[in-house]
């Protein structure tokens, strides 16, 4: 069983998938009952099956160590491997991954246009993202990577709003860009290396041996260029972001979750996986512009997010700017201080794992208010299609209307203001002590992203729940129950980690200490 659970997590999702067609066959594409349902419970083995991993996951020991390992010869040829494996690194990605797509499959119940296609493709992306964390083979790794791409293009193309194909066709465009530059370290690592392979436990080992040159130019400073961009463009990395709060405004509910919650983290989760054990050198040499990155990310989005009065818009931008946390924090690996490296490391992972939780909420909860009122206008723009409406507030007094809907968005927004007590503030505090044992003015600097963050957040809070009711909403409903199953897992581990981090730095601080000491070796 134990090596075996990590191939049904990724796979189960497709079996689901298959599983459709002869429903399909039998009751017709647009019998909506079984597919939501062969989703929902495909996703909930998948959550069982994560757990059960997590249950008996030992962080402590290596992944040539770990019983949940499974090595086996594809294309001998070309010495490609279907090796897949779990540490404290890609543990919590797993569980994030399984969680999202369970409760985001709950999300979706009300969807009836071209169900089938829906659900199949969201099964297909939910076996992608799984497959990119638990791929220890570079080629695999690029394989589950690329298979994402499509099924992420039609859900939004699809299922999107009203300039869905532009969105999803940007989406498209961006992520393709970055693969060609993964795709181009990936040959370079294979043929550079010594034996060729693209293992990338092996490669560790190797790749220091590369002493080579393209152009007058080092070959494995080329390699973390051309991963850095690929990565960037995932997280996104401004001046990379652009597609991203498009995308986000365009795509249905249960999509935005997935792309804040786990697409985003795929971006720096591949930084930690590849770029850092692979060229610690590199690393070191870069550290700095990426801390420059981290803090740009950080005030750009959120003095974006300021500037939104789409709703769901200042979410997203709010996604770029804590992003900017996760980069801070990886740049203090090179640290003179023990003590700084870890809290910077552990803190960048803590906040992948917190952010994805934080945000899955925020864009459920805006889902929600969109379901009631269609339509996300903190403040009705210029333009609008009722002039009488325009530079108007969108809500007004809700508060009084939807109580526990109200409480929940507050508790969402408190988190991702960073308040003690909250997921949120632990992993953003630790990237910040990592970021001020070695950058100190950079993160002075990043700290102005709290200010901010409150301004957009408060502001919106205010605009929406307070004040007189906007007569227009008096017969607004509040929160349903399976809204509820959606909302009240996160509610929980935001509070949960909030209060008590342990068990989450117990899971992720061996991985880290071991990139921490690749990356202090070269310095």
């Amino acid at each position: 069983m134990e090596s075996s659970i990590l191939t049904l997590l990724i796979f189960i999702p497709v079996a689901g998938a298959v599983l459709m067609l002869p429903f399909a066959k039998l009751y017709g594409k647009e019998n909506v009952h079984y597919y939501k349902w062969i989703a929902a419970i495909t996703t909930g083995i998948q959550l069982a099956l994560a757990w059960i991993l997590y249950q008996n996951f030992n962080p402590a020991l290596s992944i040539s160590e770990s019983p949940f390992t499974v090595q086996i010869d594809w294309i001998k040829h070309f010495n490609i491997q279907y090796f897949l494996g779990v540490d404290g690194l890609s543990m919590p990605m797993v569980l994030l991954t399984a969680l999202l797509s369970f409760i985001c499959i709950i999300a979706s119940w009300k969807i009836e246009k071209q169900s089938l296609g829906y659900f199949s493709l969201f099964l297909l992306l939910d076996a992608g993202m799984m497959g990119v964390f638990l791929s220890l083979d570079f080629f695999l790794f690029y394989i589950f990577w690329e298979v994402m791409l499509l099924p992420m293009y039609f859900l939004i193309g699809v299922w999107g709003g009203p300039q869905r194909m532009y969105a999803a066709i940007k989406f498209f465009l961006y992520t393709l860009f970055g693969s060609v530059f993964m795709l181009l370290a990936l040959l370079a690592l294979y043929f550079y290396s010594d034996p060729h392979t693209f293992n990338l436990i092996t490669l560790i080992q190797t790749v220091g041996n590369i002493d080579a040159t393209i152009w007058g130019l080092n070959v494995k400073y080329l390699i973390w260029i051309s991963l850095f961009i690929g990565f960037a463009i995932k997280v996104p990395i401004v001046p990379f972001h652009t597609w991203l709060p498009l995308a986000h405004v365009e795509a249905p509910t249960a999509i935005s979750v997935i792309l804040a919650g786990v697409l985003l983290k795929m971006g720096t989760y591949g930084l930690l996986r590849i770029s850092y054990p692979l060229l610690p050198g590199e690393v070191v040499n870069f550290s700095y512009i990426l801390a420059v990155l981290g803090v740009i990310n950080i005030i750009w989005g959120a003095v974006n997010a300021i500037a939104q009065i789409d709703l769901k818009k200042m979410v997203a931008y709010s996604s770029v700017s804590h992003m900017g946390y996760v980069l801070l924090g990886m740049a203090a690996a090179i640290s003179e201080s023990p003590a700084g490296a870890q809290a910077g490391m552990n803190g960048a992972l803590m906040q992948m794992f917190n952010h994805g939780t934080i945000t899955a909420m925020l864009f459920l909860l805006v889902g929600m208010l969109y379901d009631r009122t269609h339509h996300r206008w903190i403040t009705f723009p210029r333009d609008y299609e009722k002039p009488e409406l325009a530079g108007l507030p969108g809500f007004g007094g809700l508060g009084a209307k939807v109580p526990v809907y109200t409480g929940f968005v507050a508790l969402a927004f408190f988190a991702g203001l960073g308040l003690p007590a909250l997921s949120g503030f632990i992993s953003e505090a630790m990237c910040f002590i990592g970021g001020f044992s070695v950058f100190r003015t950079l993160t002075i600097i990043g700290t102005l992203g709290i200010l901010l963050n409150a301004v957009y957040f408060l502001r919106a809070y205010q605009s929406i729940f307070l004040g007189p009711l906007n007569e227009k909403y008096k017969d607004l409903t509040d929160i349903s129950r399976r809204e509820l199953v959606t909302i009240v897992p996160l509610a929980i581990i935001i509070l949960f980690f909030g209060v008590y981090p342990t068990p989450l730095i117990n899971m992720i601080a061996p991985a880290m200490d071991g990139i921490i000491k690749i990356v202090q070796s070269v310095i």
